[in-house]
C-alpha cells in the first residue's frame, strides 16, 4: 500500500520534475517540492516558506486528526463536544467532500482528478507574485486539503476518513466532514475572493486608462 501511495504521489509531479530536473533523472517528490517552492516566481523567501509550511501544516493536522478518529472511535460511533453542538462521528466517505457521492466506485475517478488539481494549484502558487501572498496562501489551503484526502483514497478503498458532524443547523444536518474538507472550502472561498478582486481592479484600471486617453485626445484635438 505504501508503494501505491508513492506511485500516485510521484505521478502528480511528473511535469514539475521535468522543470526541476531538466533532462536528467527525475528527483524524488520531496526534492521536487522543496525546489519548487524555492523557485516560485516572484514570491519572496518568507512567503515561499510560509506557503510551504501552510501546506505541510494542513496535511499534518488532517492526518493526525484522522488517526485520532480511527483509534478513538469505532465505525459509526460518536462523541459530543462543545456541549453536543459538534458531534464526532467516524465514517468513511467514498465520494466527494461533505458526503457527496458519484457512482458506485468513484475512487479511481477522484484520484486522477485530484492529481490534476494538485498540479494546477502548484502552478497557481508558482505564478503568484510578490503582492499576491493571499492568493498563494489560499491555494496552499486547498493544496494541503487535497493531499490529505488523496492519501486516504490511495491507501485503501474504504474512502476518506470523515468524523466532524453531522451538525444540526435547524433546517438541515450538515454532512460529516474532516479537516481537509474545511481547508479546501476555506481556501476555495479565499481564491474566489482573490480572483474577484483582481477582476475588479483590472476593470478599474482599464476604465482609468480609457479616461486618460479621452482627455489626451481632447487636449491634442483641433
Amino acid at each position: 500500500m505504501g508503494l501505491l501511495w508513492r506511485v500516485a504521489w510521484e505521478s502528480s509531479f511528473v511535469e514539475l520534475s521535468r522543470q526541476v530536473g531538466g533532462g536528467g533523472p527525475h528527483p524524488s517528490s520531496e526534492a521536487i517540492l522543496v525546489v519548487y517552492f524555492k523557485r516560485s516566481g516572484g514570491m519572496g523567501t518568507k512567503k515561499r516558506v510560509g506557503v510551504g509550511l501552510l501546506v505541510l501544516g494542513v496535511v499534518a493536522l488532517d492526518l493526525a486528526t484522522k488517526r485520532w478518529a480511527l483509534e478513538r472511535l469505532s465505525d459509526s460511533s460518536s462523541l459530543e463536544v462543545l456541549g453536543g453542538l459538534v458531534p464526532i462521528t467516524l465514517t468513511f466517505n467514498r465520494g466527494a467532500a461533505f458526503g457527496l457521492t458519484i457512482g458506485n466506485d468513484p475512487r479511481w475517478f477522484f484520484i486522477p482528478v485530484t492529481l490534476i488539481a494538485i498540479a494546477f494549484l502548484l502552478l497557481l502558487i508558482r505564478q503568484s507574485g510578490a503582492t499576491e501572498g493571499g492568493r498563494a496562501g489560499a491555494a496552499a489551503l486547498v493544496l494541503g486539503g487535497a493531499i490529505g484526502n488523496l492519501y486516504d483514497r490511495v491507501r485503501w478503498d474504504r474512502g476518506v476518513v470523515d468524523f466532524i458532524g453531522p451538525i444540526d443547523l435547524g433546517f438541515m444536518d450538515w454532512p460529516i466532514f474532516n479537516v481537509a474538507d474545511t481547508s479546501i472550502t476555506c481556501g476555495a472561498i479565499l481564491l474566489a475572493v482573490s480572483f474577484f478582486r483582481e477582476d475588479a481592479r483590472n476593470r478599474r484600471d482599464a476604465k482609468s486608462e480609457t479616461g486618460e486617453e479621452g482627455e489626451l485626445d481632447s487636449a491634442t484635438g483641433p
